[in-house]
């Protein structure tokens, strides 16, 4: 059994490439079926995809690395040749490892954070829904999990990390003075925006808003942080009243455009904007960055602000990648194993017609009165020549290499000691 990994992340391909290949979860089903589809004997699969990465996971009979990479580039719309100057391929043991550190966080832009690790549980799930999910992944990610809370329970890898929501407040503290006098807008209701208005509202800021395009999403939100809550109709005639906007959805289409931005500032008399995107693909038009008053940052401008204390956390890093190591080896040797499962079916299965031949004829001397003793003795006796005729053979043929390879083969399946 083989196993594959194609992907493209944070470090290997830029932003708007990677929007290219970002799959809401509810696409995930599809993608899967389609994927398995266009690949020979339709392999085990599934498909990570967040802000930071894109991810296929296959296991086959044969790896099947460029057909995966094709039809990856050729739903994305560009060629193979671009998809492959910026993304990763591995196989077996590199692609166990790199699903290993990516569950715990070992391969993200934040080190440690923990969301990536409910991301790879919802596409595995995703993966089940779609029947794409057979013995050899389905290890792979449960075995990446127990590494990951491994990791995360007896290392400090997580400790003082900067979360892309920190790293936003930090920065918007670095343009305003006082926080408690800006009025923030949040654009979408998921788990980033969640973060990023639990970490705004730890510093009490004049006003928040949550915009959704489900109004009940987002009052649930708002209720939680005392918010208010708007449509996303709204935002062209309200945008001019937030100082920060910070968006995060899951829309293909960028949701605040140039214009927008540029009405909003002449309202506001060129007050200052401070605006993160941090979605993938781009919610805000990437030309707003060119506008004088407004300062915008994507996932990929965070970086280096997140990457704020990691050099102090290199003993962890060295503790969690001898687990994961430790990981991987322990995935090999089942995998290893697996790949013994048809021949021991096999012999299973001619062991049970030999069993069920002689029991057969045991029953026919029992009904005819023969002595027990005597049966029994029979069936003993027809059990083990059959088991052994083929070793037999292979000791009295006439080639002395096949003679002393079959010696060696019975002195180590029939004549060990027990120790």
């Amino acid at each position: 059994m083989a196993v594959w990994a194609l992907g493209i992340n944070h470090t290997t391909a830029p932003l708007d490439l990677r929007g290219r290949f970002a799959f809401a979860i509810d696409q995930i089903e599809p993608t899967l079926r389609a994927l398995r589809g266009a690949l020979t004997r339709q392999p085990e699969a599934a498909l990570i995809s967040t802000c930071n990465r894109t991810e296929i996971y296959c296991a086959g009979e044969q790896a099947q690395l460029q057909p995966t990479l094709d039809w990856l580039a050729h739903s994305g719309g560009v060629s193979p040749d671009l998809l492959r100057a910026h993304s990763y391929t591995l196989q077996d043991g590199l692609a166990a490892r790199h699903a290993f550190r990516v569950a715990c966080g070992l391969d993200s832009m934040v080190l440690g954070e923990p969301q990536i690790l409910g991301q790879i549980k919802d596409a595995v799930r995703a993966a089940e829904a779609a029947g794409a999910l057979g013995s050899t992944l389905s290890q792979l990610f449960q075995r990446s999990f127990a590494v990951a809370k491994e990791v995360r329970s007896s290392t400090e890898i997580g400790a003082h990390s900067i979360s892309m929501a920190a790293a936003a407040v930090r920065l918007a503290g670095q343009l305003f003075e006082d926080l408690s006098e800006v009025r923030v807008l949040f654009i979408g209701a998921g788990e980033m925006i969640d973060l990023c208005a639990t970490h705004f509202a730890a510093r009490q800021p004049k006003s928040m808003v949550i915009a959704n395009r489900t109004l009940s999403r987002g009052d649930e939100l708002a209720g939680k942080f005392g918010a208010g809550v708007m449509r996303l109709g709204e935002l062209p005639d309200r945008l001019h009243e937030f100082d920060a906007v910070v968006s995060c959805t899951a829309s293909t289409l960028p949701i605040i455009g140039l214009g927008s931005v540029e009405r909003a500032l002449k309202r506001r008399r060129r007050r200052p904007m401070f605006m993160v995107d941090l979605a993938v693909p781009r919610d805000i038009e990437m030309e707003v960055k060119a506008l004088e008053d407004v300062y915008l940052y994507t996932v990929d401008d965070l970086a280096g602000v997140v990457q704020t204390g990691q050099a102090s956390r290199q003993a962890a890093v060295a503790q969690a990648e001898a687990i994961v190591d430790a990981g991987v080896q322990n995935f090999l040797h089942w995998l290893d194993q697996r790949n013994s499962v048809p021949l021991i079916q096999q012999l299973n299965a001619q062991t049970d017609e030999w069993r069920a031949l002689e029991m057969a004829r045991a029953r026919k001397l029992l009904a005819r009165g023969d002595d027990v003793e005597t049966v029994l003795e029979a069936l003993s006796r027809g059990l083990t020549q059959k088991m052994l005729h083929g070793a037999l053979a292979e000791l009295r043929t006439g080639d002395t290499q096949a003679r002393e390879r079959a010696s060696a083969a019975v002195q180590h399946f029939f004549l060990r000691k027990e120790r």
